[in-house]
C-alpha cells in the first residue's frame, strides 16, 4: 500500500478479507443469451435470486434486454474493483463499483449499466457501438477488468476484417475509447482472456481463435492454421505494455481459454484450462528471471465415442472454464462435453489432487440413443442422465461461480450459441439452466443441491442460454488484488 493511501475504493483489502468478511451473494446477474436470431429483444442479462430467506428464491427477476439481435453477449466486468481498494490522499474521487460492463462478441458492441440505482434491475445507460473497436482495428471483445488507474481494459481476439488479432482495448472512467493497449512490434498472434499482477510487473493472456472460425462454429480443420487458432499464453511487461515472451503449449495446449494467477498477488503462478482436449497447464515465475515455465499438471482423457456415423471419433472434455476459490486452497474444472465438473486440491499447486467429481449432464448419458463409448479410460460405465426438480439437465456444465466462502458453486450451461447449436441442439430449443454444488471447503468434495434449479426453458421469448454469472459486489473471478507495496 502506498504511504499516501487514505482511503478506501470497492471490494476488499485482500482475498482472504473477501473470504471471510464478505456477505453471502444474494443476486446473480447472469449473461443470457437469446439463440433465435431473429427474435428483437436480444440478448440480456438475467437478475437471478439465490437469497434463500427471499420469497423469489432461484427465480429470474428482472431482465436487461439490449433489444439488438445478434449480439451474442459473452464476459462481463466491472467499472472498479478490488484492484481499486486503495485510494491515493491526492486522487480526485473514490472509485465505485457501480458499472457492469456487458461486451457482445458477435456485433463488437458494448452495454454499459447502472447496477446501483436499482441492483436488483440494472439499466443500460451507454452503448458503444461495434464501429468503435473497428476503427482501432479489433474485433471480438472478450473479458474485461479494470484498472488500478481507473481506466478499463478489455482483451479482444480479432482484427476489423475478423482474422485472429491478440490485444487490448482500453477506455477511461466514462467509457470514451483510449486505444489499444499493447506498444511495441510484437503482438499477440491471438486473444482470449488475461490477468495482471502489477508487483511483478506481470499480465498473462490466452488465446481462443479468430473471430472469422469461431463464429461459424467448430470445425477440426481450423487447427490447420495455428495462426488463426489458439495454442500459446502470452507474457507481456505491465508496466511497458510489451508482449516479451510466448510459451507455445503445444497440442495438448489448444484453445487455451480461461487463465487465472492464483489470487494472492505475490505468488507468480497460475492455470490456464486448456479446452479441445482437456488440459490444465501449471505456469509460475523462474526464479531470478522475469520469463515463466509451463507444464501439464492435469491430463483428462479423451473418449472414443461412436455418436451413430459407425466411426469412433476421440471426444475431448472440452475444458471451457476453471475457476480458483480465494484462499487458493481449490481449483474447479468443468469438462462441457464429458458432462463433469471436477474440484482438486491445489496445496501443492504442480500437483493438483483430485477430491470431487460430479456429472451434470454431457454427451455421454447412459439414456442418449446411438452413443457407443468404445474406450474410456476413466469410466467403467456412461453416467446417467441427471434430474432436478423433475427437469433433465441438457447440455453439459459450462460457466462456474463461486461464493466468496468456497462453499457454493453455481454452473450454468451454455458456452457459446453457435457451438451450443451445434453440440447440444435439445438444450438450446429446451433453454438452459443453472444448478448449484455444495462444497466441502474443509476436507474437498462436492454434490448437488437438489433444492436449487435456475430454468430458462420459459423465458418471455423463447428459451434463454445462461452463461457467465457475477455479483453485485464482486467475486472470484472478476476481481484482482494487488499487492500492499504494489
Amino acid at each position: 500500500m502506498s504511504k499516501n493511501s487514505c482511503c478506501r475504493g470497492p471490494g476488499y483489502a485482500t482475498p482472504l478479507d473477501a473470504m471471510k468478511s464478505g456477505p453471502r451473494e444474494k443476486l446473480l446477474y447472469t449473461v443470457t443469451v437469446q439463440p433465435n436470431l431473429d427474435e428483437p429483444h436480444g440478448d440480456y442479462l438475467s437478475t437471478v435470486d439465490v437469497d434463500p430467506e427471499s420469497p423469489t428464491y432461484c427465480q429470474i427477476i428482472h431482465r436487461t434486454f439490449t433489444n439488438r439481435k445478434g449480439d451474442e453477449l459473452h464476459h462481463s466486468g466491472w467499472n472498479a474493483c478490488s484492484s481499486c481498494y486503495y485510494v491515493d490522499e491526492n486522487a480526485k474521487s473514490i472509485p465505485k463499483r457501480d458499472r457492469l460492463v456487458l461486451p457482445a462478441i458477435n456485433s463488437d458492441f458494448i452495454y454499459i449499466l447502472d447496477v446501483v440505482k436499482d441492483p436488483r434491475k440494472p439499466e443500460i445507460i451507454k452503448v458503444i457501438d461495434g464501429d468503435v473497436l473497428k476503427s482501432h482495428n479489433v474485433t471480438g471483445p472478450h473479458t474485461t477488468h479494470c484498472l488500478a488507474n481507473g481506466n478499463i481494459m478489455i482483451s479482444v481476439m480479432g482484427d476489423a476484417q475478423g482474422n485472429a488479432k491478440g490485444d487490448f482495448i482500453l477506455f477511461d472512467s466514462d467509457f470514451n475509447c483510449i486505444g489499444t493497449w499493447t506498444k511495441g512490434e510484437k503482438k499477440a498472434l491471438c486473444g482470449y482472456d488475461f490477468w495482471y499482477q502489477p508487483y511483478f510487473d506481470v499480465m498473462v493472456a490466452s488465446e481462443w481463435g479468430a473471430p472469422n472460425k469461431y463464429r461459424r462454429g467448430w470445425k477440426s480443420t481450423d487447427l490447420d492454421d495455428m495462426t488463426q487458432y489458439g495454442c500459446r499464453i502470452n507474457f507481456y511487461k505491465w508496466s511497458t505494455q510489451t508482449l516479451y515472451q510466448t510459451i507455445d503449449l503445444g497440442t495438448d495446449g489448444i484453445t487455451p481459454l480461461e487463465i487465472r494467477f492464483l489470487h494472492d498477488p505475490k505468488r507468480a503462478e497460475g492455470f490456464v484450462g486448456c479446452a479441445l482436449n482437456a488440459k490444465v497447464f501449471y505456469f509460475k515465475k523462474k526464479p531470478d528471471s522475469d520469463e515463466f515455465e509451463a507444464k501439464k499438471v492435469i491430463d483428462i482423457p479423451g473418449k472414443l465415442v461412436d455418436t451413430g456415423s459407425g466411426t469412433a471419433e476421440d471426444m475431448g472434455g472440452m475444458i471451457s472454464d476453471i475457476i480458483i476459490s480465494l484462499d487458493d486452497k481449490f481449483l474447479y474444472v468443468n469438462c462441457w462435453r464429458h458432462g463433469d465438473v471436477r474440484q482438486y486440491d491445489i496445496s501443492d499447486p504442480e500437483k493438483p489432487k483430485l477430491t470431487g467429481q460430479l456429472f451434470l449432464g454431457g454427451a455421454i448419458c447412459s439414456d442418449l440413443p446411438n452413443i457407443v463409448v468404445k474406450e474410456d479410460k476413466e469410466l467403467k460405465e456412461r453416467p446417467p442422465a441427471r434430474y432436478v426438480k423433475g427437469r433433465r439437465l441438457e447440455g453439459g456444465p459450462q460457466m462456474m461461480q463461486l461464493s466468496l466462502d468456497g462453499k457454493r458453486l453455481y454452473v450454468s450451461t451454455s458456452l457459446y450459441s453457435p457451438w451450443d447449436k451445434q453440440f447440444y441442439p435439445q438444450m438450446v430449443s429446451k433453454g438452459g439452466h443453472i444448478c448449484l454444488i455444495d462444497v466441502d471447503t474443509v476436507n474437498g468434495g462436492i454434490s448437488l443441491n437438489d433444492n436449487f434449479f435456475v430454468d430458462f426453458a420459459n423465458e418471455p421469448y423463447g428459451p434463454g442460454l445462461p452463461h457467465e454469472m457475477r455479483y453485485p459486489g464482486g467475486d472470484c473471478t472478476s476481481d484482482i488484488w494487488l499487492a500492499n507495496d504494489a
